[in-house]
């Protein structure tokens, strides 16, 4: 993975995000989305640690590793077919990128081998973008919690199994560090308010786009 032109910054957060190469789906069964999932939080910490062959086999909240050992606080997330979204917080110099290397080294070879391609999966480096206030914080988890329904994956964003909203909402937090979010507001059935506050207008913006680009092919 190359390097990037404007180091990340230990105790910032950063958007994350990255789509498959030539805008291809990168899963295609939920089986794949379990084992990103797992990837994800497998990954956050440095070594040494169980094998990832073994990790896989069992279930997401039977490997506790020692939380010094973290490289990034994942704040939130969601998977998308073709792509995915983080909002993450650097704590060891080079975590991020450390993180994501060894997260999208070991995903491509999975999907490569099980779908018996060759080549790389995802779209060159990911890209970043700095948070810069609180407000930006919050409202960028909102963004990306809302991904699945504005997109219509999905009428119920609680339902959704392949983002970290479900955490937020019934509080069981296995991948995030929910409470950098939560705690800017009273509960989590408040933060859920606040997100389904925009659900309308999103939806709206993602048609208006779509009706854009038709346009424009034609």
């Amino acid at each position: 993975m190359p390097g990037r032109a404007v180091p990340l910054v230990n105790g910032e957060y950063y958007h994350i995000y990255n789509r498959g190469s030539d805008k291809r789906d990168i899963y295609i069964q939920p089986r794949d989305y379990n084992r990103f999932q797992k990837t994800i939080y497998y990954y956050q910490f440095l070594g040494p640690k169980l094998s990832f062959s073994k990790f896989a086999k069992s279930e997401l909240n039977s490997f506790k590793p020692d939380s010094e050992k973290k490289l990034v606080e994942i704040i939130c997330y969601c998977l998308m077919p073709n792509h995915f979204h983080f909002l993450v917080k650097q704590v060891k110099t080079n975590g991020i990128s450390f993180f994501l290397s060894q997260l999208s080294n070991s995903y491509t070879k999975y999907f490569n081998t099980k779908y018996e391609r060759v080549g790389a999966l995802l779209q060159g480096t990911f890209k970043s973008v700095l948070i810069e206030t609180d407000e930006q914080l919050i409202h960028v988890s909102r963004y990306i919690h809302l991904n699945p329904v504005v997109s219509r994956l999905t009428k119920e964003l609680n339902s959704y199994k392949w983002s970290s909203y479900p955490e937020y909402i019934f509080g069981n937090s296995l991948i995030c560090s929910i409470d950098e979010i939560l705690n800017f507001f009273p509960s989590p059935q408040k933060y859920q308010e606040f997100v389904d506050a925009q659900i309308e207008y999103g939806t709206s913006l993602e048609i208006l786009k779509h009706r854009i680009i038709d346009y424009g092919d034609g």
